[in-house]
């Protein structure tokens, strides 16, 4: 069945979910209407994530994920598709779940591609999106981990390969146990394949056991395939597509920003100890606040460890007349926002910090303000304007600006994109006139040893 946009099948709270009443489909399903099926309530059953359904505190009539409709999803294939040669194929990888050790895992974060295309946050999964070689349609194909009672009791409830249809709008869904076979047969015939899943003798995912399973059985057809096919990289394809962010993901990175910001003022109208306990408040804020976790592991850098850059040990103490430098940031639907602060741990600056401070602010103000499409700038070239009002600022503050000076004190770019990831859309140049929709950060820094027990101040 082919995919159309005026049929995006979308859960309501009053709608019954039509279930098999087998419990081992083939991988490719036939049409539904050939299956029996019992009526039952969406809201009595069990998904991998919250839906309306089962979380409507969480989402709103539509959503498949937080802020983001079903149909907007839909439409993030249909303009990957629209972009691909006819009888191409692109193939995505859900992440692997990742152990800290033995049967401890860490939070599971699904891949920013994968999700942008699905909304499917579940670990073990492929996505194909195989474009017609006759018309400008598509085919959705979504393999994901079936139902599995005894698996679910440890590990907790899957969607499965029904809800993979009926839920996240899938043409065609399967189980990923058997992907070998169903992935040769819709590759074979493709003019083009695109995909950055690397294979890797490390990797667990069913997608990558293809290329690097001992047994040559399971492996030779589908690298013949390959090898007999045009093998390109979807990254600059997705980078284009996720670069310019819908109404809807702009408002979800404004709720992150929003929450955060509420955390830090709150944390910055307390007094702190350890950077330990700065940290804790933060990522307990985030949530407080409405996020669902924190975007990143947060920076909490007091003194001279806040000229390491990604100090993210915060173990140390705060101490009188010192700075205390924050880079943390909440998440919200798989949006980020990336925020940095600086205060007095005293609760009041000295002469020299309230006068590095504020040339750290202003920089940052003059480069926020370009920041808009009409003025044609991109990050490079606003990064070059923070380099020469810092430079400028730094001299009349009586700092020695000759030879390298400016990139000891400076030493990262000022900005980036950002989005799904915290540095979004990997690879995309920061050459080019920023566009209307594009988020990007903005953060001048510059350290000093000559402020009180040494320091950086970094705003973002």
């Amino acid at each position: 069945m082919r995919f159309r946009i005026g049929v995006v099948r979308q859960l309501r709270p009053t709608s019954s979910i039509r279930v098999p009443q087998y419990t081992h489909p083939p991988w490719r399903n036939e049409a539904l209407q050939s299956r029996p099926y019992a009526s039952v309530s969406a809201a009595e059953l069990q998904f991998g994530q919250p839906l309306h359904e089962t979380h409507p505190h969480l989402l709103e009539p539509g959503e498949l994920t937080p802020g983001i409709t079903a149909l907007e999803y839909a439409q993030r294939r249909s303009r990957l598709a629209s972009k691909l040669p006819k009888n191409a194929v692109a193939i995505l990888a859900a992440s692997e779940l990742k152990y800290r050790s033995g049967p401890v895992f860490y939070e599971f974060h699904q891949d920013p591609d994968f999700f942008y295309l699905t909304g499917f946050n579940e670990p073990e999964a492929v996505a194909v999106i195989s474009k017609s070689a006759t018309e400008d349609d598509h085919v959705f194909h979504l393999f994901v981990r079936p139902k599995d009672s005894k698996a679910e009791q440890w590990e907790g409830s899957r969607s499965g390969t029904q809800a993979a249809m009926d839920v996240f709008n899938a043409d065609e869904s399967g189980d990923i146990n058997k992907i070998g076979s169903a992935l040769s047969s819709i590759v074979g015939d493709a003019s083009d394949i695109y995909t950055d899943a690397s294979p890797s003798t490390r990797s667990t995912s069913a997608f990558t056991r293809l290329f690097s399973s001992p047994s040559p059985s399971k492996t030779d057809g589908l690298s013949k395939l390959l090898d007999q096919a045009t093998v390109k990289p979807l990254r600059s394809i997705l980078n284009e597509l996720r670069n310019i962010k819908s109404d809807a993901e702009i408002a979800n990175m404004r709720k992150a920003g929003k929450a955060s910001g509420r955390a830090f003022t709150q944390a910055m109208r307390q007094a702190w100890t350890t950077e330990k306990d700065l940290n804790s408040f933060l990522e307990y804020a985030f949530k407080r606040n409405g996020c669902d976790t924190s975007a990143y592991r947060p920076v909490i850098a007091c003194g001279k460890n806040a000229s390491q850059i990604h100090y993210v040990r915060n173990d140390d103490v705060l101490l009188d007349n010192d700075l205390v430098l924050a880079d943390a940031g909440g998440e919200y639907g798989n949006y980020i926002t990336d925020i940095t602060r600086t205060w007095p741990t005293s609760g009041t600056f000295t002469v020299p910090q309230k006068d590095l401070y504020n040339a750290i602010l202003a920089t940052q103000r003059t480069c926020t303000s370009l920041c808009r499409a009409n003025a044609s700038n991109s990050l490079d070239r606003i990064h070059q304007i923070a380099e020469e009002t810092l430079e400028d600022s730094l001299s009349q503050l009586g700092f020695d600006m000759s030879g390298n000076a400016l990139a000891t004190l400076f030493p990262h770019h000022l900005g980036h994109y950002i989005g799904l990831d915290v540095h979004d859309t990997p690879g995309q140049s920061r050459k080019a006139p920023l566009q209307v929709g594009q988020c990007v950060t903005v953060e001048p820094y510059a350290t000093s040893l000559d402020l009180s027990g040494g320091g950086s101040i970094r705003l973002q």
